[in-house]
């Protein structure tokens, strides 16, 4: 029953759960395209981390992409608990947020078109949750490697609120943070939904569209 009680806000880094000095066991391959979970990525390849729900539709968003993606992965990341279990996380007691890693070639998939996905692929405005599911790991959020991402990160969110705004929604809770640290989940969550095709998704939009270009300006 306690590792199911979630919370509604944030715990204090002195609340966590300690964790472990040990990464937990995961995937050494992606379970679609084959290439390495952990890398090592080709050069040029750019990491990104990415909350926008539960994480086994999130992860599935992305790695369909035509272009660009060369491999995905769900973990945690945001949050004070080394090394967590899925477990832990669900208590609501670790602040890690239930996240995608997206290991993207800039050159195929510009970042700004990557988040174009991110922004239109759930809601963005509804803070510790994401439609049914409740807590802080369902929480939305952009982890960043860089200054360059992040500023991206920036221009692609503003462009959205407006939008946002015009078709009743409230403000963007998207939290654009620095990557700390991303801990890889265990291997029966990686590529959930392609093992599991009739599995739970929990992911929706909010229908607000963003064309991507040279000036990014949400319809």
């Amino acid at each position: 029953m306690l590792f199911f009680r979630k919370r509604p806000e944030m715990p204090a880094a002195s609340e966590a759960l300690p964790g472990r000095p040990d990464p937990l066991p995961t995937a050494q391959a992606h379970f679609v395209n084959g290439n390495p979970l952990k890398g090592p990525y080709p050069p040029g390849i750019e990491t990104i981390v990415l909350g926008l729900g539960c994480f086994w539709g999130a992860e599935r968003k992305f790695w369909q992409l035509p272009r660009g993606v060369h491999v995905t992965a769900v973990g945690y990341a945001g949050g004070f608990t080394p090394n967590p279990t899925y477990e832990e996380v669900c208590t609501g007691r670790t602040g890690h947020n239930e996240v995608v890693l997206v290991a993207f070639d800039p050159a195929v998939l510009p970042l700004a078109e990557l988040l174009k996905v991110f922004f239109e692929s759930h809601d963005p405005t509804q803070g510790y949750r994401q439609g049914n599911d409740v807590g802080t790991q369902y929480r939305s959020g952009i982890y960043t490697a860089d200054e360059s991402q992040a500023e991206t990160a920036r221009t692609v969110r503003d462009a959205y609120a407006p939008a946002l705004r015009a078709r009743g929604f409230g403000p963007i809770t998207t939290e654009i943070e620095p990557l700390g640290a991303f801990y890889f989940a265990e291997a029966y969550h990686q590529q959930y939904l392609a093992k599991n095709p009739g599995g739970y998704c929990g992911l929706g939009g909010t229908g607000v569209s963003c064309p991507v270009g040279t000036g990014i300006a949400a319809e």
